[in-house]
């Protein structure tokens, strides 16, 4: 990988997989130059979904937010894809905007697809549909890329926005 590039990880969620969002999500990270250097649509097992949302999910947010994450995460096919860019872990954070998707600004997936609050979801007990996972840092990213990807998943390639930027 060249100096100053990141890669990050990316899950469009049931949610976004069932409204027929998938294109529109997908999109907006190739609209801002990053390259998609893997994709796939894959349905998570309960074994892999405690392997990306692990303990350390349940140590910070409690368990019932980590089992909440766990069905949300299996009750459908979800599209995984890696992107790779220049900053792309803090780009691809502000492109799917606030985690609660009624903090979320416009213009992000969130502010412009989804509203549900932390407090609605709570107080009915639900799932907070906000459509999308972003890797949080970069030691993140690593886990959850090795967990999601085999090497040989992973691409090279230049871009055409690339030969304009560089």
């Amino acid at each position: 990988m060249k100096m100053g590039l990141e890669k990050s990880l990316i899950v469009v969620k049931p949610d976004g997989v069932s409204r027929g969002l998938a294109g529109a999500i997908i999109s907006r990270f190739e609209q801002r130059g990053l390259r998609i250097v893997g994709m796939k649509m894959v349905r998570a097992e309960k074994d892999f979904a405690e392997r990306h949302y692990d303990e350390s999910i349940e140590q910070r947010h409690g368990k019932k937010v980590r089992e909440m994450l766990l069905r949300y995460l299996m009750e459908g096919p979800v599209i995984a894809f890696v992107i790779e860019g220049v900053s792309a872990g803090s780009i691809a954070r502000k492109i799917c905007g606030e985690t609660y998707p009624d903090k979320a600004a416009p213009g992000t997936i969130r502010g412009d697809y989804a509203h549900t609050s932390r407090e609605f979801a709570i107080t009915n007990d639900r799932d907070v549909k906000n459509l999308v996972h972003s890797s949080g840092t970069a030691e993140e990213a690593e886990r959850e890329i090795k967990l999601w990807f085999n090497e040989n998943e992973l691409h090279s390639y230049q871009t055409a926005h690339e030969r304009h930027m560089y």
